[in-house]
């Protein structure tokens, strides 16, 4: 049953940026952020910076009007707490005290002015938040600036900012594409932190940026639909860079229907910085990031024991927590596949064994759907949801293991080819593993608490047997017997019930 939200308790960040401005709510202060109101303007307040130091009228009463109904909602959906910040424009143009001086009787809250490396340390923990121990350089590309700053697991180094956002370099090269070159060109090659980036991951962080990622989706027929944790090689990226420069040098970019009219000139100017990026920091793989500087800020504010644990884990209970028929019986099945991992000998590594864990959460969350359509749905909930510390790879494992937990292992009810396709031979074996295992417990438990710790694994030889304790002896039937064999095969086994 879905418990109530307390009033109050959410939290909101109202994000003054140079090209937009956004309020995103949050269900609570948690470690797996919940957004439950997320709306943008595109007012490009930082579009004439660089060149009158101002910041443009119009684009200043575009964004006080977008406060107002900010607030306005704040007060409709009862927020607790509400955060502000804003970026280089404010910061950069001479007028942006005095527009911060009106949004902050808007908005009624202290409008925090980032500085620099304050953005990119942001930026820095928002990616934290959201990828599971990432190992690389994050890139926040805004309207304004572009921070880089180097990450390693929970450890951030000191960030730079440049004058690069696309806004910026739009402003400063009088939108001429071969002066904005040899712009980024300059400043790039004077960033020494970036030779920290050879053979590692390049973390984009940004909307223009996600809207690269977005057509690239589209264009190779990727078959997931999900920004975050989209992850190319730089070869690949630097390839798409360049194809893209093109389209806008033949002046058919306007024709990118995915991409709001608004920003698809900054997509160019996105793509030549990205091109040099990847030239100087040459990385092995770039991923996107949804993540960013407003999770950074809201991953700060959590106690340190919050921020050190598994944002993918805190996920899961929080799904089996709202959709499954019992939470204990999920925490039971983990304990009971760990008993199996044991009795088998079965090879894992520490993320193989979060995954494993991550699945028994979600096992049961499509009980409402219709039984003809669990697997689909289900497998669509997981490799679909908004949730971070996990790769695409990672989605396609727990969202396969689950849909064989409800559709069953035959051939004549697979999932879809593009799915399976995702996984290597292996982890698509390991995934069936684990949908048997979930067939045979949720089958004996009816996922209730109490049965599964009643039962227990031995092995004999090249015999898996599954043992009942004696008070749940009339739980056992052909179909459990038949569905436990069928796992047994899977780790080379034969299969037998035994009462104790």
């Amino acid at each position: 049953m879905k418990r109530p939200r307390k009033r109050g308790t959410s939290v909101a960040v109202i994000d003054i940026g140079s090209n937009s401005v956004r309020l995103v709510v949050y269900e609570g202060l948690t470690r797996s952020l919940i957004p439950i109101f997320n709306e943008k303007t595109l007012c490009g307040l930082g579009r004439e910076v660089q060149s009158t130091g101002l910041l443009a009228p119009d684009a200043v009463d575009k964004a006080l009007t977008s406060l107002r109904r900010f607030r306005a909602l704040c007060r409709v959906m009862q927020v607790g707490r509400v955060f502000a910040i804003a970026t280089a424009a404010c910061r950069d143009a001479s007028n942006g005290p005095d527009f911060i001086a009106k949004a902050e009787r808007i908005c009624a809250v202290k409008i925090e002015i980032l500085s620099g490396p304050r953005e990119a340390r942001l930026s820095a923990l928002g990616v934290i938040s959201g990828i599971h121990h990432p190992d690389g350089i994050v890139g926040d590309l805004g309207g304004g600036s572009l921070e880089l700053i180097d990450v390693r697991r929970n450890a951030v180094r000191s960030g730079v900012t440049l004058p690069l956002g696309g806004l910026a370099l739009q402003d400063l090269a009088h939108k001429s594409l071969k002066r904005a070159d040899r712009i980024v060109r300059e400043e790039i090659d004077e960033v020494e932190l970036l030779i920290a980036g050879r053979g590692r991951t390049f973390y984009a962080v940004g909307g223009t940026w996600r809207a690269l990622a977005r057509i690239h989706i589209i264009q190779s027929g990727y078959p997931l639909q999900v920004m975050h944790g989209y992850s190319i090689s730089a070869a690949e990226a630097l390839d798409f860079s360049r194809r893209l420069r093109r389209l806008a040098a033949s002046n058919t970019l306007a024709d990118i229907e995915v991409v709001a009219d608004a920003r698809r000139p900054l997509l160019t100017y996105a793509a030549l910085v990205l091109e040099h990026i990847i030239r100087v920091a040459k990385p092995k793989t770039i991923v996107f990031s949804t993540f960013g500087v407003r999770e950074g800020l809201l991953h700060e504010k959590l106690p340190e024991s919050e921020r050190n644990k598994d944002g993918l884990i805190c996920a899961a209970e929080e799904l089996n927590q709202l959709l499954s028929r019992s939470a204990k019986h999920a925490r039971e099945l983990i304990a009971w596949t760990d008993r199996l991992a044991r009795v088998v000998k079965l090879r894992e590594t520490d993320e193989d064994r979060r995954l494993r864990h991550t699945a028994c959460l979600l096992s049961d969350i499509g009980w409402r759907v219709h039984p003809d359509h669990r697997g689909e749905q289900t497998l669509s909930l997981v490799v679909n949801g908004n949730f971070g510390a996990i790769t695409h790879t990672e989605r396609a494992f727990v969202g396969l293991s689950v849909f064989y937990r409800y559709a069953g292992l035959s051939e004549e009810n697979q999932p879809p080819v593009t799915m399976q396709e995702l996984l290597t031979p292996a982890q698509l074996e390991r995934a069936r593993l684990l949908g048997a295992a979930f067939r045979v417990a949720h089958l004996i438990s009816a996922a209730r608490p109490g049965v599964l710790p009643a039962t227990h694994f031995r092995s004999r030889a090249r015999n898996l047997m599954l043992v009942f304790e004696h008070r749940l002896g009339d739980l056992v039937a052909d179909r459990v017997g038949s569905r436990f064999k069928q796992l047994a095969r899977l780790v080379s086994r034969a299969g037998s019930i035994v009462r104790r």
